[in-house]
């Protein structure tokens, strides 16, 4: 049985996968993922919404209500150690995306959005060389970061892009940690999916998500594509032996601000040396 915070990909065709605040009982984020070939377009209305947009893969033109941003995006594959082309597009656009590359060359584009209650927001292209880049955890529990549209970029309204890459073996958002309490300065209430990519792409990962009374608690095993919806509760992932996994954090909520908190049992891992 399929768990019910797991979004399977599909394996063909233009949409990959799709998670509209709908489909998983939340207010906030929504997560739409799809491939385009050669020449192909796709077009976006943001409505009442904001949109970041990252290029994963292949090279695209984005077209935001007449004004063009041509050739954004380099990267062959999720896994090189290269950021991402991304464009922030506030609500009331109109965004029409087209694979710039040529024949036989497929582009990848994730569409993440968020509720945008700020009409005065400018559209803007994020430059890859402005995303942070850092290395978390230690050990088995390293992984490397690179933060698209972070809590401290003023441009957006609601959202919060990440994306992680975890080497095979590795264990990721570990210590496991949650963020489904609004009660800053120790902790802020926020949706999230991850998108996972896997290398091979026969691959999988396991991620658990669970809350301290159990009354949420999900294993499910993810593929390439595959999206996991995090409503609340701690929410780590696992990735097997020759299997690197990658994938794009979307977050969101009332306020705009990532503070977390670390499962107590678990938090005696960071205090050894």
């Amino acid at each position: 049985m399929v768990s019910p915070l797991l979004a399977k990909a599909a394996s063909e065709g233009r949409e990959i996968v799709n998670v509209t605040p709908e489909r998983a009982g939340w207010k906030h984020v929504g997560f739409r993922a799809v491939r385009l070939a050669a020449g192909e377009t796709e077009t976006v209305q943001t409505g009442t919404r904001e949109l970041c947009l990252v290029v994963l893969t292949g090279t695209v033109d984005v077209e935001v209500d007449g004004q063009v941003f041509a050739n954004l995006g380099q990267r062959a594959t999720v896994f090189e150690e290269v950021s991402p082309a991304a464009v922030y597009v506030p609500s009331g656009k109109t965004v029409v995306v087209r694979n710039a590359a040529g024949a036989g060359h497929l582009a990848e584009v994730a569409l993440c959005t968020a509720p945008c209650d700020d009409a005065t927001r400018s559209v803007s292209v994020i430059d890859p060389a402005s995303m942070r880049r850092s290395v978390r955890g230690k050990g088995t529990n390293t992984r490397y970061v690179c933060d698209i549209l972070p809590h401290d970029d003023p441009r957006a309204a609601h959202l919060l892009v990440v994306e992680v890459i975890t080497p095979s073996s590795h264990s990721s958002s570990y210590p496991p940690h949650k963020h489904d309490q609004e009660t800053p300065p120790t902790e802020t209430l926020l949706e999230e999916t991850y998108y996972h990519r896997l290398n091979p792409p026969q691959g999988f990962a396991f991620q658990r998500v669970y809350t301290d009374d159990r009354s949420l608690d999900e294993a499910c095993a993810v593929e390439n594509h595959d999206v996991v919806m995090v409503p609340r509760g701690y929410h780590p992932v696992v990735a097997p032996h020759g299997y690197d996994l990658y994938y794009l954090n979307v977050m969101a909520g009332p306020n705009r601000f990532w503070v977390f908190k670390n499962d107590p049992a678990h938090e005696w891992m960071l205090a050894t040396p």
